[in-house]
């Protein structure tokens, strides 16, 4: 119930609309009764079932009074008019009109109420939508280590979708059916008191059976949401790594795991499927049953005159009553459906209930820019367990290009990740100029900062737009100067339509060099005062390296560089070269004091 009511809660922006819903709903059901009410005056008065001593009643006007009897009362009155003037035809022609407009106005009511629900649906859905893509790009990056990326595009994509199917849908029934069954109820009772509680002895046990079938499926629909999150994400490594898949003859291995995961969801849904469509024709039967158990006892009482049930109200009281039967089949149908989109919801839910570990503070700042240097003070890290800094202490003067290099795993890329704060030290901290940088807010510490790694970060969309991410204003001229400071216009301009030119998945359609100048391009536009090169030439053949590595040169003129490097012949020049091993600086200084220390530095390039 707490994740429904969430999901509603999301409607509240858009509650202006639910008086209109209200209104049109009852309006509908108030014009849906009438077309039953009008049964009995046509069976009393039209076809002369009611006694004269009744029948005179009806003859003068009734006092108005706001109950039934009165409107009863009147209506009947009219009737007899109409009659006398034209005929009990005429008078049946005339009930046949009111009727019909009864009739329409009814399903144009419901049909507005309908579209409004509509719309208050979608802008829930695209709600949760929003909420849950806003969330999921405000987490940390050590979220994504932990979490498969199939299962959280599943969440974002079919879990919502089974929101959207189930639980919105229900929006529809949460109001009208339950009023309609209210309104006929105190109709009923208004006929025939000792009727309606016979009936209700009974609804209560298809109420029991159907929340039975309801907890079930529950316990189903979590297993189901489960395994199609494992389809996704056995998709994802299968189109990301197809070149792979091919290249090991893994196909068959891939197709089995593939199999078995779709017979597990196959298996599950059939489970699920023979428990909900159980729902429905078991409260059908439920229904006609109690209306043959109303009509034996209603009907015995109206041939013994046990009560002063007449044969038209008894004809009209069943009538009334089968209507309520599919007002609680689309009730017992919705909260059947309803278990999935709650696991859904409990399964979105969890991701918008996450706690970013990095955020900003309460009383974070803009930094004001870079003007001195970068400082490590005591600085250790551990991904959960595994420590991979240990009390590293480092200064990086502004304008001086940085190197650290070392074996893998040694905590290179840890280092130059604590800088933008996509992780927080466990212990000690990182400083610009003096400061924290907790004490500045997240997005304008990034925005100081440029960064080149080794797999080039593109997007299915044009050159120009891959150039200009994340520098939205950039006009055509800033984006063509950038491309030729990394080397990267000539092979624009050969494109099929220079920078318009759409460069497929992940730059599918591009060489890795060229990839490569195009993420260094971006970095350029941005024009960052601090740059970070994580690896950036280290997957490129010896042909691209060199452009690339010129592209490089022009990008870390005049700027504060933290290089990474697999290559150690790129790194001679930087002013200071840290040597990492197991989460300390065991050596610094220049290429050739490092040289000349005879220590791992020199053991690295020899082997390089």
């Amino acid at each position: 119930m707490k994740t429904y009511l969430r999901i509603i809660s999301l409607a509240r922006p858009f509650r202006r609309h639910f008086p209109y819903y209200v209104l049109f709903s009852l309006l509908a059901i108030l014009f849906g009764l009438l077309n039953l009410t009008l049964l009995k005056p046509l069976l009393d008065v039209i076809f002369g079932q009611m006694e004269a001593e009744k029948l005179a009643e009806y003859v003068s006007r009734p006092e108005f009074a706001l109950n039934t009897q009165y409107f009863l009362h009147l209506f009947n009155h009219y009737m007899l008019e109409f009659i006398n003037e034209y005929s009990r035809f005429g008078a049946l022609a005339y009930v046949c009109c009111i009727i019909v407009i009864s009739v329409f106005l009814a399903n144009l009511f419901r049909y507005i109420a309908d579209v409004i629900m509509a719309n208050v649906r979608a802008d829930v859905v695209k709600r949760l939508r929003i909420t849950i893509f806003d969330k999921v790009s405000r987490l940390h990056l050590g979220y994504f280590s932990n979490q498969r990326k199939g299962d959280i595009m599943s969440r974002i994509t079919n879990d919502v979708q089974q929101v959207e199917v189930s639980v919105a849908f229900s929006l529809k029934v949460a109001f009208r059916e339950p009023a309609t069954i209210i309104i006929y109820f105190l109709v009923l009772f208004s006929i025939s008191t000792e009727l309606t509680l016979f009936s209700l002895i009974i609804i209560p046990i298809l109420g029991g059976m159907i929340s039975e079938i309801a907890r079930r499926l529950r316990k189903k629909a979590v297993k189901s949401q489960e395994s199609l999150s494992r389809i996704v994400g056995i998709l994802d490594e299968t189109l990301s790594g197809m070149r792979i898949i091919k290249a090991f003859t893994a196909r068959e291995y891939i197709l089995d795991k593939f199999e078995q995961e779709a017979t597990r969801y196959r298996r599950i849904n059939v489970s699920m499927a023979r428990k909900n469509d159980l729902a429905s024709p078991l409260s059908q039967f439920l229904g006609v049953s109690l209306i043959c158990g109303i009509l034996l006892y209603g009907g015995y009482m109206v041939i013994n005159k046990s009560s002063a049930l007449e044969a038209s109200t008894f004809i009209m009281y069943l009538i009334i009553f089968s209507q309520i039967l599919p007002s609680a089949k689309e009730i017992s149908k919705a909260i059947s459906n309803i278990q999935r989109g709650l696991v859904a919801g409990d399964r979105v839910f969890k991701i918008v209930d996450t706690v970013p570990e990095i955020k900003d503070e309460p009383d974070a700042k803009e930094i004001p820019g870079f003007k001195d240097q970068i400082t490590f003070k005591d600085v250790s890290f551990a991904y959960e367990k595994e420590v991979v800094l240990n009390n590293v202490n480092l200064i990086i003067k502004k304008g001086k290009t940085i190197a650290l290099v070392g074996p893998s795993g040694g905590g290179k890329s840890t280092i130059a990740d604590l800088i933008p704060r996509f992780y927080d030290p466990t212990h000690g901290e990182v400083q610009i100029d003096g400061h924290s940088l907790k004490e500045y807010k997240i997005e304008s510490i990034r925005n100081l900062m440029g960064i080149v790694t080794q797999e080039s970060i593109l997007f299915n969309d044009t050159i120009f737009n891959n150039i200009s991410f994340g520098s939205p204003h950039a006009n055509q001229e800033e984006v063509t100067r950038a491309a030729k400071i990394a080397n990267a216009h000539d092979f624009i301009m050969q494109t099929e339509d220079g920078y318009q030119t759409y460069i497929g998945e992940r730059g599918s359609k591009l060489s890795g060099g060229e990839r490569q100048r195009l993420t260094i391009a971006r970095a350029v536009l941005k024009n960052p005062p601090i740059l970070i090169l994580d690896e950036a030439t280290s997957a490129l053949d010896s042909e691209s390296e060199k452009l690339v590595q010129k592209a490089i040169a022009n990008l870390m003129k005049n700027r504060t560089a933290i290089v990474i490097a697999h290559r150690l012949s790129t790194i001679q020049h930087a002013d200071e070269i840290l040597v990492v091993q197991n989460g300390n600086i065991i050596e610094k200084g220049t290429h050739d004091s490092l040289i000349a220390n005879q220590g791992l530095y020199k053991k690295l390039m020899q082997t390089a």
